[in-house]
């Protein structure tokens, strides 16, 4: 099999572009030629097109960047396979979609909300994000390099630490967190909570709306956010240093940074929805908070890339779901059971590290692709 994969290449540390040059990696690793490009480098495909002539081509996106996924690659007649996450409503290319032999998504919810937004379904096959298993591993404190990231935030070796991570946090469910943390703060271990965000003006301002909650709270002297540009590289280090995964997200159509954080050996705090009951097993390597509200949408608004003029405004025969907030009280009763059980830490913290290995490694994704390819394209 000759793979050309379409993304954000060079890879930022961006979710898109990580789940791309994993695949990348898998497969080549696995004897697959394999080559990469950005997805919007319309001369570059081409060049690959013309001389690599790829058995698959593989785009890493949503529904909407279909004109560079799909259109573009099937012009020059080459095979392509779009692996999409969820994003808004699908309002445009169904029929683009449909007629393609295969369509990967990365979550059973994913599948369901494009069936939802009006795809057959027929075509689409689930294949997981992998996962660097040999980067995200369990580090003990002492660990230097760990030791130094919690210095950085001012942790006490003592102190508890719970980590959100995200392009903002509250999308992450760090707010409901904080809610929760409070109703716990005097009953609670020493503890203190950081938020690794990806610095852009939209998150300075939720940034600053959070912060403001947990002032209200009182809480704010317990609450760190950490808001510089970080790698790839740095992220293992930042998970090893917390005791605690808490990302109870809002809207997760997969969960990359919760099967990160098992496999760093790190018991996980999440919601009973969407891509995470795909990836955590409640009670094993999760707790998972029940939903305690949904969010609901009768219209939207939308532009260019779904067909229409800007700021179209389109309003739904039914109302839509299109956020989750996870209960308070749950995440309040996890988040103690964890913090004064250290046993009950480790004892799950193993049990995801041990299945993130099993079905989430990169390299096992990569041989799913294969099969699923071999399946449904007959490529070898």
């Amino acid at each position: 099999m000759k793979a050309l994969l379409l993304y954000d290449y060079p890879p930022s540390p961006a979710g898109l572009a990580t789940q791309g040059a994993l695949l990348h990696r898998g497969l080549e690793e696995l004897g697959v030629e394999v080559c990469s490009t950005h997805f919007e480098s319309a001369q570059e495909k081409e060049w690959y097109y013309r001389w690599f002539e790829p058995d698959v081509v593989v785009g890493i996106g949503y529904w909407g960047h279909t004109p560079d996924l799909v259109l573009h690659p099937r012009r020059y007649g080459a095979r392509c396979v779009p692996w999409l996450v969820a994003d808004g409503y699908m309002a445009n290319y169904r029929e683009v979609l449909d007629a393609l032999p295969l369509v990967l998504v990365t979550s059973r919810w994913v599948k369901k909300v494009y069936t939802r937004d009006g795809l057959k379904g027929k075509n689409i096959q689930v294949l997981p994000v992998g996962c660097d298993t040999d980067a995200f591993i369990p580090r003990d404190r002492s660990d230097p390099k760990v030791a130094a990231v919690r210095e950085s935030l001012g942790i006490a070796p003592d102190q508890i630490m719970i980590l959100t991570v995200g392009g903002d946090a509250a999308s992450k469910g760090a707010r409901e967190v904080m809610e929760a943390l409070a109703l716990i703060d005097q009953r609670a271990p020493d503890w203190k909570y950081v938020c690794k965000v990806w610095p852009q003006p939209r998150t300075q301002r939720q940034n600053i709306a959070d912060l403001q909650l947990a002032s209200q709270l009182g809480i704010d002297k317990n609450v760190i956010y950490a808001t510089s540009v970080t790698s790839r590289d740095f992220m293992p280090y930042l998970i090893a240093a917390c005791d605690i995964y808490a990302a109870p997200s809002r809207l997760e159509g997969f969960g990359m940074l919760q099967v990160e954080a098992n496999a760093c050996g790190k018991p996980v705090l999440g919601i009973n929805a969407m891509g995470l009951l795909d990836t955590m097993v409640h009670g094993e390597t999760a707790f998972l908070a029940e939903v305690a509200q949904e969010i609901h949408l009768r219209e939207t608004m939308l532009g260019a890339e779904s067909g229409y003029a800007e700021n179209h405004r389109f309003v739904f025969e039914h109302p839509r779901t299109v956020d989750f907030r996870a209960s308070v009280h749950d995440i309040a009763d996890y988040l103690l059971r964890l913090m004064e059980d250290k046993d009950l830490r480790e004892r799950m913290g193993s049990a995801g590290r041990a299945r993130v290995v099993e079905r989430f490694d990169y390299r096992v994704v990569a041989r799913k692709f294969i099969d699923i390819a071999a399946r449904y394209l007959e490529v070898a």
